[in-house]
């Protein structure tokens, strides 16, 4: 919006196109859908995983996702600041106010600058000179040093985008109401919004009166829309061979009023921590005795008003010796709880969602990872930051601890980069992958960094090398996530070979030797995207969940199948408890679930 001078000047249409084209874009981008409320969306609208839906089904369900989020920014975030500063009720400043008067179209002037260098950027040299010599454009305040090449197309296009948005708005409301409808530019030119709310409309009454074409997803078994939401309250057991999961053998732990994203055991306590879209964590205590369905919650929010500014905790992790619990949550905060549920700090730095926490192994260090792009390490005594690292160009995905001092992030920007604390620049970066790098691991040793990427591989680092040293390429699609075997040097299973496991939205979770850089098996058996995988503490088995609602526990020496579950809702995380003995999986339908593994 800094591309044409004095502002003020300029008439309504051009505040107008101005002001639109800059909140969405600056909208856009600081709102962007995690992977999860993307899932979330197109589970709700189209009964399927977003790996499965087409382009058009794929972007009505980010969309669905993410207005929500842009709303809520504009509300919570631009508008009360904006009102707040002189000239407020200029458009460029605070767009609500274009809301409530139409104001003219393009000045003449400036609409035919602009037609002027279309016309000399697309080639037409001579057309261009006879169209600004009889349009008089010399009489135009605008800099031409000023205005970006495309600027007339860039303003069409967002104002076609902005017209196709009101049209697939419920006119009562201001919502989405079911698939976002496509319009024709031709249709966003000539119709008033009341006509592409009504083109809208018949669209989707036509639809309704369609067969219903969706292909069931349950292996037979009828289903409606929204049962990963609306299931049953508890996963239920599946109906194959001698595999399956006794119902005796799971607790169902219910009190979360929206999907459980996230769950970690804590390390010296039978106590289990889980996070949700409700704007809180849990506590669970899980020792022996009736009561142990009962949770402390940990709220985000203490209003209805804080839980509507999306406070989901989309992150926790329990310190060494499970004293303290460390939640990130959506609304840029990250907070230290004592295990009994109370608020020790609340750690304020961060600009935007937070997706990565992880404490050191000496307990006295915190470090996350936030869509602001930067990582902090905060002293987890005082809850103040000991050093904050902007290495990124888009937002942190992941951060790993490699020793007590040093740790690696990965982001959107497709690089690794590992870091100390003290040092004003990474110690090393890597830049191999070709799309967003989604997690990173350090193996037990601290010696191997794995990464993974929306590039479909999953790749092995050294910090002796520039280049990974090993390419794990045989995925068909991306790979959401990867774990190290607790096994190999420097870990309680020294004399087991090191294995890195990867999971991806093929469906499949591959099992590859780390020394050789072999996948030493395929485990196929899902059949939709593979969101979570976890070894044993043991080293022998390893637990995978997805959106197909199975949970799969598999041996590590022939990858065959050894338990199964079936839930009533997708799966995002699954963990083993210390002893090994169970298995603790988030299901999209509000419920944590313990299944009991004594193999």
């Amino acid at each position: 919006m800094q591309n044409l001078p004095d502002l003020g000047k300029l008439d309504g249409g051009v505040k107008w196109v101005l002001s639109i084209a800059g909140t969405m874009g600056v909208a856009s981008a600081i709102t962007l859908p995690t992977t999860k409320q993307s899932e979330k969306a197109a589970l709700e609208l189209f009964d399927k995983p977003l790996v499965r839906l087409t382009p058009q089904e794929r972007r009505t369900a980010e969309f669905q996702a993410g207005y929500g989020r842009w709303k809520g920014f504009f509300e919570t975030t631009v508008y009360p600041v904006t009102r707040k500063l002189p000239g407020a009720n200029n458009p460029i400043l605070n767009p609500t106010t274009i809301m409530t008067a139409r104001g003219d179209v393009l000045t003449s002037d400036v609409l035919n600058y602009l037609v002027m260098r279309y016309l000399q950027e697309s080639g037409f040299s001579h057309t261009a000179f006879t169209f600004g010599h009889e349009s008089n454009v010399t009489r135009t305040t605008v800099d031409p040093n000023n205005v970006p090449p495309g600027s007339l197309i860039t303003f069409i296009q967002k104002g076609l985008q902005y017209l196709e948005l009101e049209g697939n708005l419920d006119a009562a409301d201001g919502v989405v109401e079911g698939e976002f409808k496509m319009l024709a530019p031709e249709e966003l030119l000539v119709n008033d919004v009341d006509q592409l709310q009504a083109i809208v409309r018949e669209r989707k009454d036509e639809d309704r009166v369609r067969p219903d074409k969706k292909k069931d997803r349950d292996r037979g078994k009828g289903t409606k829309k929204g049962t990963d939401r609306g299931g049953p309250a508890g996963p239920t057991a599946m109906e194959d061979d001698n595999l399956e999961v006794s119902p005796s053998s799971v607790l169902t732990l219910a009190g979360h009023e929206s999907e459980v994203y996230i769950c970690a055991w804590n390390p010296a306590e039978p106590m289990l921590a889980s996070g949700s879209g409700d704007s809180s964590a849990r506590i669970w205590n899980l020792g022996p005795g009736p009561s142990n369905t009962k949770s402390t919650v940990l709220s985000h929010g203490s209003t209805k008003a804080d839980k509507d500014k999306s406070m989901d905790v989309t992150t926790l992790d329990w310190n060494q010796d499970g004293s303290l619990l460390a939640t990130g949550s959506y609304d840029g905060l990250a907070r230290i709880w004592s295990k009994d549920g109370k608020l020790k700090q609340t750690l304020d730095r961060h600009k935007g969602p937070i997706f990565a926490l992880k404490w050191n192994k000496k307990g006295d260090s915190l470090l996350s990872g936030s869509v602001d792009k930067t990582a902090i390490v905060w002293d987890a005594k005082t809850g103040e930051p000991r050093q904050t690292f902007d290495f990124h160009t888009a937002p942190t995905l992941d951060v790993d601890w490699r020793n007590n001092t040093s740790f690696a992030t990965c982001s959107s920007d497709k690089l690794v980069h590992v870091c100390k604390l003290g040092d004003a620049q990474p110690i090393k970066s890597f830049s191999g992958h070709a799309d967003e790098v989604n997690a990173i691991k350090w193996d037990p040793s601290g010696r191997l960094l794995a990464s993974c990427s929306d590039d479909r591989t999953a790749k092995i680092w050294s910090l002796s090398s520039d280049k990974p040293v090993h390419d794990l390429r045989e995925h068909e699609q991306e790979i959401y996530t990867i774990k190290w075997s607790p096994t190999g040097s420097g870990s309680p299973n020294p004399n087991l070979p090191l294995l890195l496991a990867t999971a991806s939205f093929d469906t499949t979770v591959k099992l590859w030797d780390a020394e050789h850089g072999k996948c030493v098996h395929s485990l196929q058996k899902h059949t939709d995207p593979v969101y979570s995988v976890a070894f044993s503490p043991n080293g022998r088995f390893v637990a995978t969940g997805s959106f197909d609602r199975d949970l799969h526990v598999w041996s590590v020496d022939d990858g065959s199948l050894v338990k199964t579950f079936h839930g009533g809702a997708g799966i995002y995380e699954v963990c083993w408890s210390r002893d090994g003995d169970k298995v603790a999986a988030c299901f999209a339908n509000n419920v944590v679930c313990v299944i009991d593994m004594r193999l």
